[in-house]
């Protein structure tokens, strides 16, 4: 009977398992007491955190942790993960040891990591448990002996791999138990913006026999599931919903703006137009970021940028006054499109089309948080077509309309291991073409006239040459009639 009400309870609440000896979910976090033996610390602090009842995530994944299986877990965003990974952590690390660091969590992004910092803090205290992130490489390279006082480290793999790959090694993970790493999938791609090899690293470095690892996202391939199962002994995979969807409470809307000069019009419109804030636009580049910022900031008075080139006290002092209400409008690329949980964001507007579904799932996952509603506005172009079919899908499997000529579009079998290149987009500018047009031909019409000027010198030194030339050349003939009519005097 109680296999049977398992089995329905998991059905009600979407989560899928697979795995041998999975433990029961748990309904209440009144059992973490009762049946798993967790601190009635660490219950107040949950309480504290106006945690009512677990999400379906932490239902399953909490328990899994708790009995030391690793673990491969997929829940959309919102949904509670941080949490899901935080709470058996701090159980299972009970309480301060000396030594060193006894547990890792990684991070795609800065923002993503000091979030997850602040939220360790809350959880933990009182339990005497330290919890250290990477901020400054240099002020932790010049006392080692610090970060032995800490039992968890939170950190991006490019900043802890600097501390590991110096001679000798500023940092030690022999001694690390769980290695969690949030957004698994962003971790695992490869390429200039992947972190494959330095997770690799960093894997290798945490060689302690009794080390388990759990991998957590909103989304994931294939080929990260597939090298969890050959490398993890004993996992169990659990997927909250279906796999790699938007979560139901987000309003999804496609927009056609027919050109770029279009975008600029409609997002006037909408922001003119009496929208609820705070609001998220994304844009595929920091130039764009920079170019569209320049031209909102006219009509838009509450308005701010965050993108890569910032330096981090910058993008820390945006990111505070986004959340303080102090900016409304916060204009971004990818950088926040991971993890990051702000709170009440009411519209996410995706000004640049997303070059994937993966990527357009994390975004839009910025509203619609914890159960609240919010709204996603994706603009889109002739130059999007290629990939507007499958993000359309993704609307619909979410039980929003899209437009039935959308969805009959015929698009081209993308291969496994194709690269996703962004799209050439013209430069975002309220000037139309046409005087973009005259204004180029104004400049090299100046230039002609530059490179003109430049040259009359010496065309009036040729013009004078000849004038002297031909002067010269007129007074000798005059000279000679002159004594051709002079007659000898006798």
């Amino acid at each position: 009977i109680r296999k049977e009400e398992v089995t329905h309870f998991r059905r009600v609440n979407k989560i899928y398992v697979v795995g041998d000896d999975v433990p029961d979910p748990m309904e209440a976090f009144d059992q973490l007491i009762s049946d798993y033996d967790v601190s009635p610390l660490l219950l107040e602090n949950i309480m504290k955190l106006n945690y009512s009842k677990p999400t379906p995530i932490q239902m399953q994944a909490v328990p899994l942790m708790i009995h030391n299986r690793q673990l491969l877990a997929c829940a959309p965003t919102g949904s509670g993960k941080t949490a899901a990974f935080l709470i058996p952590l701090i159980h299972n690390l009970k309480g301060p040891v000396k030594g060193g660091i006894r547990a890792v969590v990684l991070a795609p992004t800065r923002e993503l990591a000091k979030q997850i910092h602040s939220f360790c803090i809350k959880l933990s205290e009182g339990t005497g448990l330290r919890s250290l992130i990477i901020e400054d490489v240099n002020s932790v390279k010049e006392r080692p002996k610090y970060l032995k006082k800490h039992d968890i480290l939170i950190s991006t793999p490019n900043r802890l791999i600097y501390l590991l790959q110096n001679d000798p090694p500023v940092i030690s993970l022999n001694k690390v138990q769980w290695l969690v790493v949030d957004e698994c999938d962003k971790l695992f791609e490869t390429g200039e913006k992947g972190f494959r090899d330095q997770l690799a690293t960093i894997y290798n470095a945490c060689d302690s026999a009794e080390l388990k690892r759990a991998m957590y996202s909103a989304t994931f391939s294939h080929e990260v599931e597939e090298w969890c199962k050959l490398n993890l002994d004993s996992l169990v995979c659990v997927a909250v919903g279906s796999k790699n969807t938007a979560v139901e409470t987000i309003k999804q809307e496609l927009k056609f703006t027919g050109s770029e000069g279009g975008k600029l019009v409609a997002l006037k419109d909408i922001l003119k137009g009496g929208f609820m804030p705070p609001a998220l636009i994304f844009v595929q580049s920091k130039e764009r970021a920079k170019e569209l910022y320049s031209e909102v900031v006219y009509y838009c008075q509450r308005v701010g940028v965050i993108h890569a080139d910032l330096p981090q006290d910058e993008r820390d002092s945006v990111v505070e006054k986004f959340e303080s209400s102090k900016i409304w409008v916060l204009i971004c690329t990818e950088l926040m499109a991971r993890g990051i949980d702000f709170k009440g964001v009411n519209l996410v507007i995706n000004y640049d089309f997303p070059a994937t579904a993966i990527a357009y799932i994390h975004r839009i996952g910025r509203t619609g948080r914890a159960g609240e509603e919010g709204k996603a506005i994706t603009f889109f172009t002739t130059d999007d077509v290629e990939n507007l079919k499958s993000i359309a899908q993704v609307i619909k499997n979410a039980g929003c309309e899209v437009p039935s000529y959308i969805m009959s579009l015929k698009t081209k079998k993308k291969k496994k291991n194709d690269i996703v290149r962004p799209i050439k987009r013209e430069k975002i500018s309220t000037s139309t073409a046409y005087d973009i047009g005259k204004v180029g031909k104004k400049r090299d019409n100046k230039t002609f006239l530059k490179r003109k000027g430049e040259n009359e010198p010496s065309r009036e030194k040729k013009k004078l040459k000849k004038t002297d030339n031909s002067d010269a050349h007129s007074t000798k003939s005059s000279m000679k009639k002159k004594k051709k009519k002079l007659k000898p005097v006798d």
